[in-house]
C-alpha cells in the first residue's frame, strides 16, 4: 500500500503513476449477485454453459459496470491518503471505456495515475485514471477517469 501523508505530498504526485492495486479474482458468484442487484441477466454474464459454447472466451464475461464498481476497492486497498482525511466521496466519472471483455474467473488489478488535484471548499478533488488490467490479456478491460473528493 502506498501511503501519502500530506496534501503537499499528494499534490506533488499529480501526473504520475501512484500505485498498482493487488489482484482481485472476479467470480461467477460475484457476477450473479451483480446481475441480481442490477436486473441485468444477459446470458453472456449468467449462463456459463451457453457462454462456453457461444463466446470465444470459454465462458461468461463480467458486466462492465461490475468491473467499474471495483475501482473504489482498488483505490482504497492500494493508497492510504493520510491520517487527516475525514471523508472520501465518490464524485463520479468523466470518461469510461471497456476496451476488452473480462472473462469470469480471471484476476484484475488497477494501475492508478493521479491526473490532477484541484482545490474545492474544505478539501480537494482528485482525478484518478485507473487502467484495469486482466491477467494474461494485452488490452485493459476498463480505463476510467474516477473523481474522488477528499475532505
Amino acid at each position: 500500500m502506498r501511503s501519502i501523508a500530506t496534501l503537499d505530498e499528494l499534490q506533488a504526485l499529480a501526473g504520475q503513476e501512484v500505485a498498482t492495486s493487488d489482484w482481485i479474482t472476479v467470480t461467477q458468484e460475484q457476477v450473479n449477485r451483480f446481475a441480481e442487484a442490477t436486473g441485468d441477466h444477459q446470458w453472456i454474464h449468467v449462463d456459463p454453459e451457453r457462454a462456453a459454447r457461444a463466446l470465444p472466451y470459454g465462458g461468461t464475461v463480467a458486466h462492465g459496470f461490475l468491473t467499474l464498481a471495483l475501482l473504489p476497492r482498488m483505490l482504497t486497498e492500494a493508497i492510504d491518503l493520510g491520517p487527516d482525511v475525514k471523508m472520501l466521496l465518490n464524485y463520479g466519472l468523466n470518461r469510461v471505456r471497456f476496451p476488452a471483455p473480462l472473462p469470469v474467473g480471471r484476476r484484475v488489478r488497477g494501475v492508478i495515475v493521479l491526473q490532477s488535484v484541484e482545490a474545492i471548499p474544505a478539501g480537494v478533488q482528485l482525478a484518478w485514471e485507473v487502467t484495469v488490467q486482466c491477467e494474461g490479456m494485452d488490452k485493459p478491460v476498463c480505463v476510467a477517469e474516477f473523481l474522488v473528493r477528499r475532505y
